[in-house]
């Protein structure tokens, strides 16, 4: 079992917009990674990064959120360059829907996996537009949280049933997101936290977005909120990732051909 990141590119915002106190002298470079999880009954990824058409995807968000972005290769190039051994590979897991999760499908033809109040959320709200583009001709897999609280989180699902993925219901920045954690055999943990916050400093820090964005970006502010201070909580024992902030994969290889 192993992990490795598929960074895709990054778009360009400021720590004011980013987190409660940032400065708008701040400029951040937000990431757009998914991640590759290895297992012998089958990989997956989290996340699909910024797909071939992301220019078009950018155009379909709100004027005052299309920020300067870069794209790289997308998650098809780097498996295809790496000689990834594609059968292996069973589906994407998004910790929510929103475009800069969700372009990549549009080059990966693989199953969604998905929660019912996130598959909801994506089908009807004005941030799952990109997610609609993109899904149609994707298999659908709806699971279910049915295993019990994890690391403080209410409920979990356990991918492969040995503890080495599990999904946790967040909830708060969409209806369904979740933080995937991840236990390799060394013992190393991580915790992909998607948007509950999306720069390291506000685990550190223990803050959420500014009021304007918690207003435009999240369906439940306190729920987020609680999310980030579970998170905090969490950082003796796991490597928190706030999904966009690029220090926070610091020591998770990139995909290469020893990855086959």
């Amino acid at each position: 079992m192993a992990i490795y990141q598929l960074p895709t590119g990054t778009y360009e915002t400021r720590a004011a917009f980013a987190l409660r106190g940032g400065s708008f002298r701040d400029k951040r470079q937000f990431a757009a990674t998914a991640i590759l999880v290895r297992h012998p009954k089958g990989d997956f990824l989290i996340d699909a990064g910024f797909g071939a058409d992301v220019a078009a995807h950018v155009a379909m968000q709100p004027r005052f959120a299309r920020a300067p972005f870069q794209s790289t290769r997308t998650v098809h190039e780097q498996l295809n360059d790496s000689g990834y051994d594609r059968p292996r590979l069973r589906g994407v897991f998004l910790t929510h829907s929103h475009w800069d999760h969700a372009s990549g499908l549009d080059s990966l033809d693989l199953p969604v996996w998905m929660n019912r109040g996130e598959l909801e959320y994506a089908v009807s709200d004005g941030d799952g537009k990109v997610f609609r583009a993109v899904s149609p001709g994707h298999e659908i897999r709806e699971y279910s949280f049915d295993g019990p609280a994890y690391l403080g989180f209410s409920a979990s699902f356990d991918v492969h049933g040995d503890g080495s993925l599990v999904l946790a219901l967040a909830g708060g920045h969409t209806t369904g997101s979740v933080v995937a954690f991840v236990t390799l055999p060394s013992g190393q943990r991580y915790a992909f936290i998607g948007d509950l916050t999306w720069q390291l400093d506000g685990v550190h820090r223990r803050v959420e977005r500014p009021w304007l964005l918690r207003a435009l970006a999240d369906s439940d502010a306190e729920q987020v909120r609680q999310g980030i201070l579970r998170s905090a909580a969490l950082t003796e024992l796991v490597q928190v990732v706030p999904a966009h902030d690029r220090r926070a994969y610091e020591g998770i290889p990139l995909l290469s051909g020893a990855a086959r």
